[in-house]
């Protein structure tokens, strides 16, 4: 009989959480293991990446409750005064000031579920999944039915808003904690010692064979620019530091280089990033592309890849430049140093625009560099990783 896996996500919004999942589901034996996705909204441009022999569920009543989850409850509470519903706003305030008097957000989730029953289905295992999401958690905890549980972190702790105080007493329900890289691990361990039995590292999986085929189906650049193209792929957010790369883009062109630096992805900074580029006059020069679910055409078609992001749990395009023989600049957020030798396989710099801008000169000037960190990243090895899979699951 197979084994039951379901994993919880928010939703397949095109980023490398998602894509990470997808990655693993590849190599998941579909003989062996039954497999579902739970998720909170049906949304994201990766929905259509979902294998048809993979179940999908989503959390029905989910957009009654969303508002809560995502806004400070003092506006939610202030919402529902102004229609009405004053007992349910005091409900919601009186609820927030014990779960924080008491710095038990369990309190919070337990109110907002209370009339949510716990799942009919039963499985094998299931995994909290999507990340800084204590709801999830919560909820795989509470509210799923499995013989074990697991607990999946993709970001770095220190970086990203993480409620200690609540991962300490919920996180000791999980069977295991997988962190995506060692040095995430050894922060998780730091901030809570009491988890190191529990806490392990899984990297995350490259597809190979998926990478190199998508990277035939499509042209990626439409222009005819026959200098030096630069790509970023990531959601345009903060901690991603485009804007970074524009500065730095700013330097290289009032240099004389001729370049282009292009940008992958779509984001809640996009506004912010227009106005940057604006400020410098570098139209047409730093490119939005937009979000694209197969960035590999272009990352193939790229000159040097640059990972601007001022922090990662583990960072999935990097591994996916490596696997297409990118010449690689990225900062030194968590896991760099695991996934790139600095001065033998990429370049390795601080989260600057000044030494972006330093080591994007390096590359630019000197080709057999750009040789030489291509021919030095070696086919990527998935062997360990697909072993996990089976061992863990």
């Amino acid at each position: 009989m197979k084994k039951k896996i379901v994993f919880m996500i928010i939703n397949m919004n095109v980023g490398g959480t998602e894509k990470a999942l997808l990655n693993m589901i590849s190599e998941i034996p579909k003989d062996k293991y039954d497999i579902t996705i739970l998720m909170l909204e049906q949304y994201g441009g990766f929905l259509n990446s979902i294998p048809h022999e993979v179940h999908v569920k989503y959390l029905k009543g989910y957009e009654h409750i969303k508002d809560m989850l995502n806004n400070p409850p003092h506006i939610t509470a202030i919402n529902l005064f102004k229609k009405g519903d004053v007992i349910k706003a005091l409900n919601i305030s009186t609820v927030y000031l014990a779960s924080k008097a008491t710095k038990n957000k369990s309190i919070f989730f337990k109110y907002i579920l209370r009339k949510y029953p716990t799942l009919k289905s039963e499985y094998d295992i299931a995994v909290a999944y999507a990340g800084p999401m204590d709801f999830i958690s919560y909820f795989v905890v509470n509210k799923i039915k499995a013989k074990k549980k697991i607990q999946w972190i993709h970001f770095d702790i220190t970086k990203i808003g993480f409620d200690k105080h609540f991962a300490s007493k919920l996180y000791k329900k999980f069977n295991r904690i997988f962190v995506v890289s060692n040095e995430g691990r050894n922060k998780l361990i730091n901030v809570l010692p009491v988890l190191k039995e529990r806490v392990e590292v899984f990297s995350n999986i490259i597809s190979l064979k998926l990478i190199h085929d998508q990277a035939k189906e499509n042209n990626g650049f439409n222009d005819s620019f026959d200098g030096i193209r630069i790509l970023t792929v990531g959601r345009l957010t903060s901690e991603k530091g485009q804007d970074l790369a524009i500065r730095a883009l700013a330097r290289l062109k009032d240099d004389g280089y001729k370049v282009k630096w292009y940008c992958l992805g779509e984001g809640s900074a996009r506004k912010t990033y227009e106005k940057l580029i604006e400020e410098y006059n570098l139209q047409g020069e730093f490119i939005l592309l937009g979000s694209d679910p197969n960035p590999y055409p272009y990352i193939n078609e790229c000159d040097i890849y640059v990972q601007p992001s001022r922090h990662e749990g583990y960072c999935i395009t990097l591994s996916e430049a490596k696997c297409l023989k990118k010449p690689i600049i990225t900062t030194d957020f968590t896991g760099a140093k695991e996934q790139i030798n600095n001065g033998e396989t990429g370049l390795i710099v601080g989260v600057d625009e000044n030494e972006i801008y330093n080591a994007a000169v390096d590359l630019i000037r000197t080709p057999t560099l750009r040789y030489q960190f291509s021919q030095n990243l070696k086919k990527i090895d998935n062997t360990k990783e697909k072993k996990n899979i089976i061992s863990y699951f």
